[in-house]
């Protein structure tokens, strides 16, 4: 089973759209994926169609009262879909467990010992918007880190600081830990914003950058509400086609696909930023851009 932390401490970049609609993507090419919601605001649960409010057992009992990940797992209305909620309880987890030994570590120590690990290929962690305990706990647990990015310029801002983070983790805890790549969120091909921040991304990330952009789209923002993935709620959608070319690329990055995954996702989905400004998504058309 691989784990991917999906984590940036900036909000709003698109970490629980990209956790849920990877995990969907990768489910719906037949691999079994298990999502977990690290995030106290639980967005990824009502994402699945969980009510947070209602959910006896969470992220919280794992962290806090040991609770098995086998009492934990729930399906959803997604083949190939499983998830362990979360709710607003997790907040206070920080605290609970300030002065406890090893507090880093709860989360991989929980997944060694889960005997339904071969049930599944990939585990997806949904992280909140910060770098605390619950961060930490994905990061050790995780084989790769996947950062999502909105392409403005203040999502720049503290990136240093989360790849100290994910160094000092390589470098005390979890020396197996890789980044995977960045992936480019909320992308409008048709401005020059778009395309000046992701040249900055380039130059500062270089063969990290996803050759996928994910495009600004209103059926990713809609299908939350709805509690499904896009590929329940609007699978002809320019959100859907995105995630499905990402999580090819994605599969080629980890070496879990066919080669030519990649490419295949850099020859449709645009190679670069020339790509996405000569090609606007014909959002408008479609019906389902912003």
């Amino acid at each position: 089973m691989k784990r991917i932390a999906v984590i940036n401490q900036k909000g709003g970049v698109g970490k629980t759209t990209t956790t849920v609609n990877l995990g969907a993507a990768l489910a719906h090419q037949g691999f079994r994926v298990l999502l977990l919601d690290m995030d106290p605001q639980a967005n990824l649960t009502v994402h699945v169609d969980k009510r947070p409010d209602l959910e006896g057992n969470t992220m919280t009992n794992l962290f806090v009262e040991d609770a098995s990940l086998e009492q934990l797992v729930q399906t959803t209305v997604s083949p190939n879909l499983s998830v362990v909620p979360s709710d607003t309880s997790l907040a206070g987890v920080e605290q609970v467990l300030a002065n406890r030994i090893g507090r880093e570590t709860i989360l991989r120590e929980a997944l060694a010992a889960f005997a339904g690990a071969s049930s599944f290929d990939f585990a997806l962690f949904d992280c909140p918007p910060s770098l605390g305990v619950l961060s930490a706990n994905a990061l050790v647990a995780a084989d790769y880190v996947l950062i999502p990015m909105q392409a403005e310029y203040l999502s720049l801002q503290g990136m240093a600081k989360l790849l100290e983070v994910v160094q000092l983790v390589q470098k005390r805890l979890n020396p197996a830990l890789k980044i995977a790549c960045v992936l480019p969120c909320m992308v409008d091909g048709r401005t020059n914003l778009s395309s000046e921040v992701l040249r900055e991304i380039d130059a500062h990330f270089g063969p990290l950058l996803a050759k996928t952009r994910i495009r600004n789209n209103v059926k990713l923002a809609e299908a939350p509400s709805f509690g499904r993935t896009i590929f329940e709620h609007a699978p002809e959608s320019n959100g859907a086609r995105d995630y499905q070319m990402f999580a090819a690329e994605f599969l080629a990055m980890i070496g879990d696909g066919a080669s030519s995954a990649g490419t295949t996702a850099a020859a449709t989905n645009g190679e670069g930023v020339a790509g996405d400004d000569a090609a606007p998504p014909p959002m408008a058309a479609e019906g389902d851009g912003s």
